[in-house]
């Protein structure tokens, strides 16, 4: 029988917490002219990174009680549980170590009689040695060319992952060696990224744990038949020796991969303790390490078990995953807030929102508890974002001055991939200065905003003075590190997962299983015959879904 998480909702901590914010009317201009050091006290180390949560709706008697909340709901046992190997993921009766794939060598952690430790560690070694061959050009094609372009093949966790981090660590690729990245079904995904490219040079990775995932198989069948028809126009190729030397696969499924075509040899696997949307840092990473090469693979791995120890061993007060979660919990439970907005003001980080979405709305996104009751309070938030300064030009004015709470986080580094300066009239600007006055000047805005005597003092006419009025007190929090690095990026990764899993503690759900996707892959399976043109399947379907297929097949070009 599956333990009952704590209600939240029937704690001491929760109802002082509504007490709180019955009422509750922040004052940041307030807050911070009555206490100078509120800066100092609320500005935190986690790892590399330099976390300032001093622009959050606030007060001690808040943080007090969401400290005293994630006790009185067990987070540290829930945490310890965790980082042991227990079965936390209880839906689908499963361990989640994500944090044990970035374990040091000489670590030990043995779970349901597995070294979890050598296991990892062996798989490592296999993907290491593969991406060192592909870099060096000793894996060749089937001419005997050597592997220009990498295209990973998977959706979901075995793509966002893969994709951000490729994007995020761009300075450290190998020249000379692309990664391209395939994972929508719409077939103008296949088409545009195999565009240009030479069949003779081209690696395919396979990424599915049961090899048998609808879009990635769709997608890699195309692919395959790309390749062999681009190589049959060379002629003299056998296609049984092309498949095997230009794919490999990320699976578990080897009869299956074997099936396609595929080396058993050159298929690296995973555990079911990996759930998608954390297994970056699995096989799952094998496109990365191919782009950066082992040894900054093994920086990123680095920085994830660098924030594990921070989140496993750092007090509450002080612990920046925790406190981060909390906060959220705060907002969305006790402000009205709905959605999170992540703000990097760095342009290599342009995918990490879209990488935070799956990891925090697939984990958190759940209505039922992890032992089947229902939630009892609202759970998740909408998370969303695009960097600084393209935000600013579009969605700004909503957290500025619309009606609705979004807190926000704003990261930023304070030295740039590309130092470059603008040279104008003589003078010389930094323009990486340039931008971080941005980054330091919205957190500002949205903090203290602007009084309507402040608006009246630079002379506005009164007519004019509502409209350019903010009224400040837009909760945000500021994360930077000194530069973008595998290492740093390894740690706001792990950062993420462990904010989202201090939510779902709270929320008393299980963060780690996503049922929530599959009714409309079963649908979508029994409405194909129906889309192809079965009309007695198209009768079994709403009349809405009807109607929408008939537009469909009327206007289908042959």
């Amino acid at each position: 029988m599956v333990d009952a998480p704590v209600d939240a909702t029937t704690t001491e901590a929760w109802d002082a917490l509504r007490a709180l914010a019955d009422g509750f009317t922040p004052s940041l201009r307030a807050w911070f002219a009555e206490d100078p050091e509120r800066a100092t006290a609320l500005t935190f180390s986690a790892a590399d990174l330099h976390v300032d949560l001093s622009k959050n709706l606030i007060t001690r008697p808040v943080l007090t009680e969401l400290l005293a909340l994630a006790g009185q709901v067990g987070l540290a046992e829930r945490r310890e549980a965790m980082f042991r190997g227990d079965h936390v993921n209880v839906t689908e009766d499963r361990a989640v170590l994500h944090t044990a794939l970035r374990l040091p060598e000489d670590a030990t952690l043995e779970v349901d009689g597995q070294d979890v430790v050598r296991d990892v560690h062996e798989v490592l070694r296999r993907v290491y040695d593969f991406a060192d061959k592909v870099r060096s050009g000793a894996w060749t094609g089937v001419t005997g060319e050597r592997i220009r372009t990498v295209v990973n093949i998977g959706i979901g966790g075995s793509d966002l992952g893969p994709v951000m981090a490729y994007e995020a660590l761009e300075p450290y690729r190998q020249d000379g060696l692309e990664c391209r990245f395939i994972s929508n079904i719409d077939p103008t995904d296949a088409a545009t990224t195999l565009a240009g490219l030479d069949p003779a040079t081209t690696l395919f990775i396979v990424s599915s744990k049961t090899f048998g995932t609808l879009e990635t198989l769709t997608n890699a069948r195309l692919c395959k038949a790309w390749l062999l028809d681009g190589l049959a126009r060379t002629g003299g190729v056998d296609d049984k020796e092309a498949v095997a030397k230009h794919f490999v696969a990320v699976s578990t499924a080897l009869d299956k991969v074997a099936d396609f075509g595929i080396d058993p040899d050159n298929a690296f696997g995973f555990w079911d303790w990996v759930g998608g949307r954390y297994s970056m840092d699995s096989a799952i990473g094998t496109s990365l390490v191919v782009a950066i090469g082992p040894e900054r693979f093994t920086e990123l791995l680095a920085g994830m078990h660098a924030m594990d120890e921070h989140f496993r061993t750092t007090e509450p007060a002080r612990n920046v995953p925790v406190l981060m979660g909390l906060l959220n919990v705060w907002y969305t439970n006790f402000l009205g807030a709905q959605t999170h907005a992540v703000l990097p003001y760095s342009q290599l980080l342009h995918r990490f929102p879209a990488y935070l979405q799956q990891l925090t709305m697939e984990s958190n996104g759940k209505g039922v508890r992890w032992d089947g009751t229902a939630v009892t309070s609202d759970t998740g938030e909408v998370f969303w974002g695009e960097p600084g300064t393209n935000g600013q030009h579009a969605f700004y004015q909503l957290i500025h001055q619309g009606t609705r709470l979004v807190p926000a986080d704003f990261i930023a580094f304070a030295n740039p991939a590309y130092p470059l300066r603008d040279a104008q009239d003589g003078a010389s600007t930094d323009v990486h200065e340039l931008f971080l006055a941005n980054f330091f000047a919205q957190t500002r805005a949205l903090a203290f905003g602007k009084t309507a005597d402040e608006v009246r003092a630079e002379g506005t006419d009164e007519k004019g003075v509502p409209a350019r009025v903010f009224p400040g007190n837009r909760p945000t929090t500021s994360i930077m590190a000194s530069e973008l690095t595998p290492s740093v990026l390894g740690q706001l990764i792990a950062l993420y997962e462990h904010i989202t899993f201090t939510e779902g503690v709270v929320w008393g759900i299980d963060s780690f299983d996503q049922w929530g996707v599959e009714l409309g892959k079963q649908l979508a399976q029994q409405l194909a015959p129906a889309v192809a043109g079965d009309e007695s399947a198209a009768a079994r379907a709403d009349p809405s879904t009807q109607a929408l297929i008939a537009y469909y097949r009327k206007n289908r070009r042959p």
